[in-house]
């Protein structure tokens, strides 16, 4: 395998981002200061990732994601298009002493496309987020949640199959 990483001429990475080896980053990314990226990560078409933001080994992150100051995410992490992570329990364009609130996303972790991870929770490992979700709350470890707001389902496998329904 190899060790190079691929960053597109398109894309925009900030020197004082870190990308770790055999990782690509395609068309239109940008990857701002300070943020780290680990080793054989594949960042997809229009990805936004903020400055601080720390990114774990092996994750998949689709297109039009956007991960924003204050998110850590675990290793091998599946995160689907359209994805956004917000950072700001109170945003509000006037205030200038605002606070970033941050968000953990731990190992296996599998976010659906078009999913909010509204900030200052943590997503437990190996746990599944479906499509569309809006997540206001922290989402244990091998739990399947859905909905707007998200609720739980189901207990998952390390793979994803529902090994309990829970509603």
């Amino acid at each position: 395998m190899s060790e190079e990483i691929f960053i597109h001429p398109s894309a925009t990475v900030d020197k004082r981002a870190k990308v770790g080896s055999s990782t690509k980053i395609w068309i239109n990314v940008q990857v701002r200061e300070n943020s780290s990226i680990g080793q054989r990560c594949n960042i997809g078409k229009d990805v936004y990732i903020d400055k601080n933001v720390v990114i774990g080994d092996g994750c998949k992150i689709q297109n039009s994601v956007s991960i924003y100051d204050g998110v850590k995410i675990g290793n091998d992490v599946f995160i689907g298009p359209h994805v956004c992570f917000t950072n700001d329990k109170l945003p509000r364009a006037f205030v200038e002493d605002w606070k970033i609130t941050p968000t953990l996303v731990k190992n296996g972790a599998s976010i659906g496309a078009n999913s909010t991870i509204v900030c200052g929770i943590t997503i437990g490992e190996y746990s599944m987020i479906a499509a569309g979700s809006v997540v206001t709350k922290d989402v244990e470890p091998y739990t399947l949640v859905m909905g707007n707001p998200a609720r739980p389902v189901a207990r998952i496998n390390k793979r994803g199959e529902r090994t309990e329904t829970l509603l």
